[in-house]
Order: C-alpha cells, then sequence, then structure tokens
C-alpha cells in the first residue's frame, strides 16, 4: 500500500500559487517550490505531477479564491456597476496584504521562452475566456440600452481587458492602490454613457397637474 499524504494539498497549493504569483513561471524553481511548501520533491511530484501541473493547479486555486470578484462583476445588473466591480475587485486582489503582486496570470505568461511558449498560450488563452465574457455582458447591455447603439463590445472588451492588464503591470511595479484607484475612476469616466431612454409608445402617458386645453384636444 502507498503511504498516507503528510500534508494538506489546499495549503501546498496556496503556497505554490504565492511563489508562482511571485515569480511567474519560469522564475519559479522546484526547489523554491519544496522550500516553500515544506514538502520534499518526491512529495510534490507524487501529488501533483511535474512543475507544470502544479502551476496550472495553482491557477486554478487563484481563480477559485480570489477571481470572486470577476463573476460578481458580470453578474451586476448594470454594465457602468459591472465594470466598477471588475476593477475595484481586481485591484484589491493585485494589491492583497499591500503587497505589489500584480495578476497571477499575467505575471506567469510574462517572460516565457521558447520552451514554456505552450504554457504562455494556455495562459492567454484564459484571459481570452474573459474578454469573451465580458463582450457578452457588454453585448447585452446594448440590447438593454444601457450603451450607445455605435457601441463596439468587442473593442470595448479588449480595451477593458489592456487596462486591467495594465493595472496589473502597475501593481508588480509597486503602484498604490490609491494610484490605481484613479485610474480606474478615470476610465470610469470615460466609458460609452447610457443613452437618454425614451419612454415606450405603449407606456402609460406621463402623470401630470396641468388641465388638458382646448388645444390638447384638438
Amino acid at each position: 500500500m502507498g503511504r498516507h499524504r503528510e500534508f494538506d494539498v489546499d495549503k501546498a497549493l496556496d503556497a505554490a500559487l504565492s511563489v508562482f504569483w511571485k515569480n511567474g513561471y519560469e522564475g519559479t524553481s522546484f526547489e523554491d517550490l519544496t522550500r516553500a511548501t515544506g514538502v520534499a520533491r518526491p512529495g510534490l511530484y507524487s501529488a501533483f505531477g511535474n512543475k507544470e501541473t502544479l502551476f496550472f493547479k495553482a491557477i486554478d486555486r487563484y481563480d477559485t479564491k480570489h477571481l470572486t470578484y470577476l463573476r460578481e462583476a458580470l453578474a451586476e445588473p448594470d454594465v457602468h456597476s459591472a465594470v466598477r466591480r471588475f476593477f475595484e475587485g481586481s485591484i484589491t486582489v493585485q494589491t492583497l496584504n499591500g503587497e505589489g503582486r500584480g495578476c497571477a496570470v499575467l505575471n506567469g505568461a510574462l517572460a516565457c521562452s521558447t520552451e514554456t511558449e505552450p504554457i504562455r498560450q494556455e495562459l492567454i488563452a484564459r484571459q481570452k475566456l474573459t474578454e469573451d465574457a465580458w463582450r457578452v455582458r457588454l453585448e447585452r447591455g446594448l440590447q438593454e440600452g444601457e450603451l450607445p447603439p455605435s457601441t463596439n463590445c468587442a473593442m470595448l472588451a479588449g480595451y477593458l481587458m489592456a487596462v486591467n492588464h495594465g493595472l496589473g503591470v502597475q501593481a508588480k511595479a509597486g503602484a498604490s492602490k490609491a494610484s490605481l484607484a484613479a485610474i480606474v475612476e478615470h476610465v470610469l469616466a470615460t466609458l460609452p454613457p447610457a443613452p437618454t431612454k425614451k419612454r415606450d409608445a405603449h407606456q402609460a402617458p406621463l402623470p401630470s397637474h396641468r388641465r388638458p386645453s382646448r388645444r390638447d384636444a384638438k
């Protein structure tokens, strides 16, 4: 019979995530991982397989534990509230515990060599899923009259992702939470405004305290 696993898998994943988040994929060695998790190399291999498998399990852990704000944002009742929730949640995570962490997915995708190009492509694909989710949400907002008819939802979704990536780079470089929040406020102020909604022709007449005149009756 195999030996009983003597460490907490979730705690080990959290420790591994912390290292990958800080150093990226290529900047993290297996020695870094064994030191951070407190688990010897054979134990990590047994539980997670190779470094690549452990990395993506850590990124999945990041998604489950830290990116709940994205799902909450997409569920907001209006587009502008959704975008605000997205960026505010992103800043909170990227400056977690007062540290300039940036985005774990973006950090992992940067500075990848030819040998790790498949990993970079997988991370890019994950980011594209988020961009697609925003495009769908924006298209719904467009249909519901929350955005001007001329809004290019695909381009706007790409813009939101580009801003978020920029926030991640700024956070990683040590920008303060306040300075990132100021950028977000500027972005929110420049979003396409909701058009003035026209009253539905079938809607009941608006109440009026003015008595109808003979001209009204004609």
